[in-house]
């Protein structure tokens, strides 16, 4: 999310397949107390379901915004240790 062309808050993920995994979010420092976050991750999840992909929510962020918004939960995979597997090995190749 930029505002004003700086960068003021991201929703990092993984594609695994139709999953998205959700496993960041962070919205900068100048930009806290505004309800970025919550219109970040929104935007992000509209987006993932433009594309026809699940959400898997390994962000607590994400996974907090889920429960308070039923509208995704159609489309909501739970996070399992597979999922979790699978994430450690993808940061373990970047590292």
């Amino acid at each position: 999310m930029r505002i004003d062309g700086k960068l003021a808050g991201l929703a990092a993920f993984l594609d695994r397949g139709e999953q998205r995994v959700f496993h960041h979010t962070e919205v900068n420092n100048a930009y806290r107390g505004q309800g970025l976050s919550t219109v970040l991750i929104e935007q992000a999840l509209a987006d993932t379901k433009a594309q026809g992909r699940r959400i898997v929510a390994v962000c607590p962020a994400v996974a907090a915004f889920l429960g308070k918004h039923g509208g995704f939960a159609d489309m909501t995979d739970p996070v399992t240790d597979e999922t979790m597997d699978w994430l450690e090995e993808k940061f373990a190749k970047k590292g």
